[in-house]
C-alpha cells in the first residue's frame, strides 16, 4: 500500500529528517556557542546592520525588531532589515555575524545582484508548488494516473528552482558579510572565526532543503515510472 511504502521511508522521509534535522542542529549549536561570546568592540545586531548599510552607502532600509528565533530576513519590498529577539540587541559574535548576513542580502538589493531578483520573481511560482504539488503528486500516484503525476511534479519543481536559486542568494550574502563585518571596522579579524561558523552551519540549511525536495520529486517521478522502472 502507497500509505506504507518502505521505499518513501527509505529513499525520502529518513534521509529527509536526517539532513534536515542534521543541519538544524548544526545551526542551533553553532548560534548558542558564539552567543555566549561577547563582540570585543561591543555593537549590537542593529547597530552592526546598520553600519554595514552605512559602510554600503545605503540609506533608504530600515533595521527593524521582529519576533521569533533566527527569523531574521531582509524585505526588499518593504525595504526593512528585520532582526530577531536574539539578535537585535544582542552585542554576541553570533548575533553580528546573522544581522550582517542579511545586511548583506540589502547590499545584493542596492546593487541588483541578479539571483536575488531572480528569486523574488519565482515566489509565487514556489508558493503554487508547495501548496498544490505534492498534493497533485500524491493524488496521482494513489490513482496511478501518470498524467497527474507528471502535472503534480511540474508543479513541485518550482519549489526546487526556487531553492536553487536560494542557494547563491545565500552564500553570496554570507560572504559578504564574512568581508565587510572586518572592512567596516565591525569586528576584529580574530572573531571572523565565530561569524564564520555561524554562517556556514546557517548555509547548510538551504542546501538541505534542496535535498530533501530533489528526493520527494524523484521518489514520486520513479514510483509513477515517469522515472526508471515502476515499482
Amino acid at each position: 500500500m502507497f500509505f506504507f511504502d518502505i521505499n518513501y521511508l527509505l529513499m525520502v522521509l529518513l534521509p529527509g529528517l536526517l539532513i534536515s534535522g542534521g543541519a538544524s542542529l548544526l545551526v542551533k549549536s553553532a548560534f548558542n556557542k558564539y552567543s555566549q561570546v561577547a563582540s570585543i568592540k561591543g555593537y549590537t545586531g542593529a547597530q552592526a546592520a546598520q553600519m554595514l548599510l552605512d559602510y554600503a552607502g545605503i540609506r533608504d532600509v530600515q533595521v527593524v525588531p521582529t519576533r521569533g528565533f533566527l527569523s531574521d530576513h531582509y524585505n526588499p519590498t518593504s525595504k526593512q532589515l528585520a532582526l530577531s529577539e536574539s539578535v537585535y540587541a544582542s552585542r554576541s559574535v553570533a548575533a553580528i555575524g546573522v544581522a550582517c548576513h542579511e545586511a548583506g542580502h540589502a547590499i545584493q538589493h542596492a546593487n541588483r545582484y541578479m539571483p536575488l531578483h531572480l528569486r523574488s520573481a519565482l515566489v509565487p511560482m514556489a508558493g503554487i508548488g508547495s501548496s498544490i504539488g505534492y498534493t497533485v503528486m500524491f493524488i496521482g500516484a494513489m490513482m496511478q494516473f501518470t498524467p497527474v503525476v507528471m502535472i503534480g511534479a511540474l508543479l513541485f519543481a518550482g519549489v526546487l528552482l526556487f531553492q536553487l536559486v536560494t542557494l547563491p542568494v545565500e552564500f553570496d550574502a554570507t560572504a559578504r558579510a564574512k568581508k565587510l563585518v572586518v572592512e567596516a571596522g565591525i569586528v576584529y579579524p580574530e572573531e571572523r572565526i565565530g561569524i564564520d561558523r555561524v554562517l556556514n552551519a546557517a548555509a547548510l540549511t538551504y542546501v538541505a532543503a534542496v535535498i530533501g525536495t530533489l528526493l520527494t520529486l524523484l521518489y514520486f517521478l520513479m514510483r509513477s515510472g515517469l522515472l526508471g522502472r515502476r515499482n
